[in-house]
């Protein structure tokens, strides 16, 4: 849905500001699903990555542009498929991107929600976080805290889906 308001104020038709309602609501309601879940400090870089991935879920998951109007608890169980382990989600993302992509350049106007979600995208993909090794040999690290075990670069859309995910469950 896209908000726009105009620059003139004498009647005429003068600028456009097209206010990305769209990415700005599905990132609202990732942040407070993960701040409800309480499951690290919203400041560090794997509450971003839970953030960024749900909020790309949300946001590509809503076909109908229906997105500010809709109530969270009707979408939840969408979500929560969407986000599961066995699914394709990184293609499915690729995927919903570029359909969107082609349709803004079909329309040849601009798309700020999309270009706040590719942007998204791109740090979900661009950057690793340091996650413990969940393929680690069990029992390797016999009586290991959580901050001792072997870790493993990860791309932080593998770390931040499940933590969405989690966040749903726990709303």
């Amino acid at each position: 849905m896209l908000h726009r308001g105009h620059q003139s104020t004498d009647g005429t038709d003068g600028g456009e500001l097209t206010v990305p309602m769209a990415w700005l609501y599905a990132e609202y309601i990732a942040d407070e699903l993960l701040r409800t879940g309480d499951l690290m400090p919203p400041t560090s870089f794997e509450f971003r990555a839970g953030r960024d991935a749900l909020a790309l879920t949300i946001f590509l998951s809503d076909t109908d542009g229906e997105l500010p109007g809709i109530r969270v608890v009707t979408q939840l169980e969408t979500w929560l498929s969407l986000t599961a382990y066995d699914q394709p989600w990184q293609s499915w993302v690729a995927e919903r991107m570029a359909r969107l992509a082609a349709l803004a350049a079909e329309s040849g106007r601009p798309a700020p929600d999309l270009e706040l979600a590719s942007a998204a995208w791109r740090w979900l993909e661009e950057t690793e976080l340091l996650a413990p090794d969940l393929d680690a040999v069990p029992g390797g690290a016999q009586g290991a805290g959580e901050d001792e075990g072997p870790k493993v670069w990860t791309p932080a859309w593998q770390l931040g889906l499940p933590l969405g995910h989690l966040a749903i469950h726990l709303f």
